[in-house]
């Protein structure tokens, strides 16, 4: 039996039919963020639908709940841009169930002179130096429809949806890559401003080697965990066979992470010059890719079709919520944004089914409500409206909504 095959069969024949501990935000506060002055959004727990119509606001409630985990957000914005029109500061604050256990998590942007761009995070009324410590009760994953041609397009979207999923059951792969991505910028600058002096850097050059390398050992790792979750379908989600390719894990298959980062440091010295023209370091973890074939057909990702693609990319996201339960003991919240588009109806509503079974909290946006009618008293459901108010869709009003009268 092929490796992949008894990977597929290992997952399916160990992974628990119990459902995990719930993640669930059940209060979300927003002030001055995007669109919304003030709004306060009480859940019970369950799946999340917010309808309405294009330009709403849907999505910028979704991106807050993405600032309650470490990283840039759902649209990597810069945190003055999450402001609202004629504010310049913001605040994003939640209380969550985290396996039983209230939390309460705030987070915004204070612009400070002098001082470059800085999330101020809080948790359970402390303020904490690194936002990193959110990853250590609170986990998200997302798609949103731009992610829609993340195998049409660079590597470099790949590599951050890779490292997301990463950061649900790994929070602190967050450091090294916050660390390395310094390095890279503090050498590329000066390269670019004609300073070669050889000791600075020299030590650019081995902070660069040393994340570097651990980001690959974790990325290698990470695809090692996930392989047998995403091996196996579920439901009409087909099976995908993950790798990383490049460089850098060619030197780690080869041999031990220290050799790969004496190498690296070699590579990076002799590169100097090559890399003062291009304007970018030619080598590290930054140049590597991950691909994804479907196991069914054995297509690699980017010559399957449009809906193929979606059920790869939803496959993959759910591989690692299992996962993350395995490891972590909890799923992590799920954001869909307009998670309906290129789902054909039947493959929607076992997407739903699933969630539920799952047990995870899933945020899901759409313009059209009746696309959600499968979840019935499953999830709540909201209608937002000119990023000013929300509310609650229950009795007729959601039966309309709904088409079920």
């Amino acid at each position: 039996m092929r490796m992949l095959e008894r990977l597929r069969v290992a997952a399916i024949e160990e992974e628990s039919v119990t459902r995990a501990p719930c993640l669930a935000v059940r209060r979300l506060t927003l002030t001055d963020f995007r669109c919304y002055g003030q709004l306060r959004l009480e859940t019970d727990g369950r799946p999340v639908v917010l309808t309405g119509a294009n330009g709403a606001g849907k999505t910028n409630i979704l991106e807050a709940i993405s600032y309650l985990v470490p990283g840039r957000g759902l649209r990597r914005a810069k945190l003055s841009e999450a402001a609202r029109d004629g504010a310049t500061a913001w605040a994003v604050s939640a209380t969550a169930d985290v396996a039983g256990r209230d939390i309460e998590i705030g987070t915004g942007f204070r612009p400070e002179s002098g001082i470059r761009e800085k999330r101020i995070v809080k948790i359970d009324g402390d303020i904490v130096k690194n936002q990193n410590a959110l990853g250590q009760c609170m986990s998200a994953q997302w798609l949103t429809p731009q992610m829609d041609r993340l195998f049409l397009e660079g590597a470099a979207g790949r590599r951050r949806f890779l490292d997301r999923l990463i950061l649900g059951f790994d929070p602190d792969h967050a450091g090294p890559i916050a660390a390395y991505d310094h390095s890279l910028r503090s050498r590329a600058k000066l390269l670019r401003d004609g300073i070669r002096d050889a000791a600075w850097l020299a030590g650019i050059e081995n902070s660069m080697a040393s994340h570097g390398i651990a980001i690959a050992v974790r990325r290698r790792d990470a695809v090692e965990r996930l392989l047998p979750f995403c091996a196996a379908p579920y439901g009409p989600f087909p099976g995908a066979e993950i790798t990383l390719a490049g460089e850098i894990e060619s030197w780690l298959a080869d041999g031990p992470a220290l050799a790969a980062e004496e190498r690296m440091k070699a590579r990076l010295a002799e590169a100097r010059d090559a890399d003062a023209e291009q304007g970018a370091a030619s080598i590290g973890p930054h140049r590597s890719d991950f691909t994804v074939r479907h196991m069914s057909n054995g297509s690699e990702a980017a010559r399957c079709s449009t809906g193929e693609q979606k059920a790869l990319l939803i496959g993959l996201v759910l591989a690692a919520a299992r996962l993350q339960a395995r490891e972590r003991g909890h799923m992590p919240l799920l954001l869909l944004d307009e998670i309906a588009a290129h789902l054909d109806r039947e493959r929607l509503a076992a997407l739903f089914d699933l969630l539920s079974e799952m047990g995870a909290q899933a945020w899901m946006t759409g313009t059209d409500a009746r696309l959600f009618a499968a979840w019935g008293p499953r999830a709540q459901m909201f209608d937002v409206q000119n990023g000013k108010t929300l509310s609650t869709l229950l009795g007729e009003e959601r039966d309309w909504k709904l088409g079920l009268i």
